[in-house]
């Protein structure tokens, strides 16, 4: 990492700040990715107020950030299409909420030019940020060159050691609400799984269908753990409910368009998560949950599970994931399994 710039970099001897805004505004894995982050800058500064600011739909995702203590939203749908009046309401109503804060530090996970942009119209006085190019790095008091080689989260990390937060633990933890981990027993209940049996959440689809297994080889890895006694349950979004429909043909229940957190809940009550790289897996991740996920490469840039590579199955070099076989998952589930051993929901 290379700070890029105003002034030099200094120990870390600024004064504690006690209101700082960290901005995220989208994808579900990418918001998951602050975490470890945010975790961090609790530890340096505990008396701290943290507000996220993030895009509308992701809003509830921050209800399992239990460091922060405000969210603020940008509704991104009014930019969409030609609406000036929907458009300068937002812009302002943005500026105005950011200015009313008096932030004292903001936090730029994201780095592109709308969110360099809402840093400097923090009026922060200390403002960080990853620089992806140079061009916005006027934005921040404090810029860092984003490295694309290591994972985002540990990108995160380390631009905040490169201006000056110490070293802590690495903690990567979402807290589930009460609310939705009662919803997902509901649908347990109501699809007529129980909580105490394995079972295999299978959440087929990615944002590329360049990352996706194909949907047959997800029914048959199903098919082959529902003929050895494990539940199997399929997720996806609302727009996937159609896609999913071979899968409730086949008898499975499909979740396909529950509440993320529903989803997250979903997540917390099955033994393995099984899917792309796509925002639920890293969800799965930070809930605590064993995942098996199946990608290109884990090489430079890639997302696999946090600090876990060995969770990611990759195919032979230079081919597809469509070329992985359902039956070497098989084996990563069977062997998963035996590592987990008895216990809540692996019995």
């Amino acid at each position: 990492m290379r700070l890029v710039g105003t002034g030099h970099w200094r120990p870390f001897v600024m004064e504690p700040p006690q209101h700082i805004l960290l901005i995220r505004l989208k994808s579900i894995g990418d918001i998951l990715f602050t975490l470890p982050a945010v975790s961090r800058v609790r530890t340096a500064w505990p008396q701290a107020k943290l507000v996220f600011l993030v895009s509308r739909e992701h809003a509830p995702l921050l209800e399992g950030f239990r460091d922060v203590d405000a969210v603020l939203t940008l509704d991104r749908e009014r930019f969409r299409g030609f609406q000036p009046k929907a458009i300068v309401r937002e812009t302002l109503g943005l500026w105005r909420g950011l200015r009313r804060e008096r932030f004292s530090l903001t936090i730029d996970f994201q780095g592109y030019g709308e969110t360099a942009l809402m840093t400097w119209c923090s009026g922060a006085p200390t403002r960080w940020g990853s620089v992806y190019r140079a061009g916005r790095q006027w934005a921040y008091t404090r810029g860092v060159r984003r490295d694309p080689g290591p994972h985002p989260a540990e990108v995160h990390l380390a631009m905040l050691e490169a201006c000056g937060v110490p070293a802590s633990p690495v903690r990567n933890e979402f807290i589930l609400p009460p609310g939705p981990l009662e919803l997902a027993r509901q649908f347990f209940r109501e699809a007529g799984l129980d909580a105490a049996r394995p079972t295999l959440f299978l959440q087929p689809f990615t944002s590329a269908a360049a990352k996706d297994w194909p949907l047959a080889s997800y029914l048959a890895v199903a098919r082959h753990w529902r003929e050895r006694g494990a539940q199997v349950l399929f997720g996806g979004g609302p727009t996937e409910r159609a896609a999913l429909e071979p899968a409730r043909q086949s008898g499975f229940p499909v979740s396909a368009g529950v509440p993320m957190l529903v989803t997250a809940g979903l997540l917390q009550l099955s033994t393995i998560v099984l899917g792309g790289d796509t925002g639920v897996l890293h969800l799965a991740v930070a809930l605590g949950k064993r995942v098996v996920m199946l990608m290109g490469s884990t090489g430079p840039g890639s997302c696999y599970p946090f600090r876990h590579p060995d969770w990611a199955v990759v195919p032979a070099e230079r081919r597809p994931v469509s070329s992985i076989e359902p039956a070497a998952i098989n084996e990563v589930c069977a062997r998963v399994l035996a590592e987990l051993g008895p216990g809540p929901g692996r019995s």
